[in-house]
């Protein structure tokens, strides 16, 4: 007799995983990799399925717990999930507690305080992988806020099963620490729901942790998860959270697909003096020429993440709508200006 469904379910996700994962790796090392372990029904699940595997397929299996001090015992509540992964056979495991600042909001800050620790968890120990719980439900709710903050179609695609750090606005992407690995993270359960996560840990009487935050309405995310999501399904029935997530990996292809086409048009339209042609700009589709514009301006210093789409639209009509406009002034001391039949992004004088 088998294992139970959802079981089954979790182990099936984590094998693919780590056969990707061996397939990216040098052939004589056996790859760690480690899980990212909050306690909870997700990353438990996640934990047990990777200790079970990994032995199966030559590799070594640990886990990381980060403690993220914004709780009455907090370290404590760490200690006691690397206790239950040290249970499970993980070895190495380790317990990180981090100082969450306060840039973005809370949520924000938490997510960029837990990712930094993974990051030099991952180096010191020459992780190849680390792997995160995330379920297909969490891709839903990402969707579901990239809608609401009128993002484009980068936002809409949510998480990605493999990547380099936080994915899309969650965060910024972090370094490629682990080993030789350029895309560290990855995400084995987008295509599995959070009930199922639940039900394998019940039927291997894992202990799991309910974090108080995730019901707490003062957060965003939780917001979307008990009261939107619920009033979705009501009104458009079951499968809102099933589309929702299918429109992050169609976005996602889409945004690839651009991305790659305003890269060689970048290429194209950059003179060897650094500034961009006019007239190879002009005929792009809007969406390919302000993917061009804001890989230019964030190469001449603009921050990422206080790139408005305010920002880059004023910085087209440059080129679509001239009318000897004044020099635009971008975040980071950048300015764009036209110059002739070119555009010139660089930093401000003093």
């Amino acid at each position: 007799m088998g294992p139970h469904p959802a079981v089954a379910a979790i182990r099936l996700a984590v094998r693919r995983a780590l056969h990707e994962v061996l397939h990216d790796a040098r052939p004589e090392v056996a790859p760690l990799v480690l899980a990212a372990c909050s306690g909870g029904a997700d990353s438990m699940a996640l934990a047990s399925a990777l200790a079970f595997e990994a032995p199966r397929l030559g590799v070594r299996a640990g886990g990381i717990t980060v403690d993220h001090g914004l709780q009455t015992g907090s370290g404590a509540r760490a200690r006691e999930v690397a206790e239950r992964l040290t249970a499970l056979g993980l070895d190495p495991v380790d317990t990180v507690a981090v100082d969450v600042g306060r840039d973005g909001g809370p949520e924000a800050a938490a997510r960029t305080a837990r990712y930094a620790a993974l990051d030099a968890a991952a180096e010191r120990y020459r992780a190849a992988a680390v792997l995160l719980g995330h379920t297909r439900d969490d891709q839903a709710e990402t969707v579901l806020l990239g809608l609401a903050r009128g993002s484009g179609t980068r936002s809409l695609s949510g998480m990605a099963a493999v990547s380099g750090g936080p994915s899309g606005p969650a965060g910024p992407p972090g370094p490629s620490a682990c080993g030789d690995a350029a895309h560290h993270y990855r995400r084995p359960f987008l295509a599995v729901d959070r009930q199922t996560t639940r039900k394998a840990c019940l039927v291997q009487s894992l202990p799991v942790w309910d974090d108080p935050h995730n019901a707490d309405p003062s957060f965003t995310r939780s917001r979307v998860r008990h009261e939107a999501l619920p009033v979705l399904e009501k009104a458009l029935g079951r499968g809102v959270v099933e589309a929702l997530a299918r429109t992050a990996q169609l976005s996602r292809d889409d945004a690839d697909a651009l991305d790659a086409w305003a890269l060689e048009a970048q290429r194209a339209a950059t003179r060897p003096d650094g500034t961009l042609e006019i007239a190879a700009l002009r005929p792009l589709p809007p969406a390919v020429r302000r993917r061009v514009l804001r890989r230019a301006a964030i190469a001449a210093g603009a921050p990422a993440g206080s790139l408005f789409a305010r920002h880059i639209e004023e910085t087209d009509r440059l080129i679509t709508a001239w009318r000897g406009q004044r020099p635009l002034n971008l975040p980071g001391r950048v300015e764009a200006r036209r110059q002739g039949g070119r555009l010139v992004l660089q930093q401000a004088s003093q």
